[in-house]
């Protein structure tokens, strides 16, 4: 069984959500307060710590005001085609 939690998709999706972060102007700071989270929530997801779900995935992007479909794009095309759950 493969793991997502180190795979391309994964990564390119860490990638791409500090990226969004940082093109927003905040820190992780300021998006933690956004989520009404701790800090340490978001530095475990940009550092992979942690995998986020779907639901997590749209509520991080309403608070960078960026489409989740974009950042959803970007795991969509670098998880590999044969990737196994």
């Amino acid at each position: 069984m493969a793991k997502t939690i180190r795979s391309s998709g994964h990564e390119a999706l860490r990638d791409a959500l500090i990226a969004a972060r940082k093109n927003a102007g905040l820190t992780q700071e300021q998006l933690a307060t956004r989520l009404k989270c701790h800090q340490s929530f978001v530095a475990r997801v940009e550092s992979g710590e942690r995998r986020i779900d779907v639901i997590e995935l749209v509520v991080l992007a309403r608070a960078m005001e960026v489409e989740t479909a974009k950042l959803l794009a970007v795991a969509e095309r670098e998880t590999d085609a044969d990737h196994r759950i």
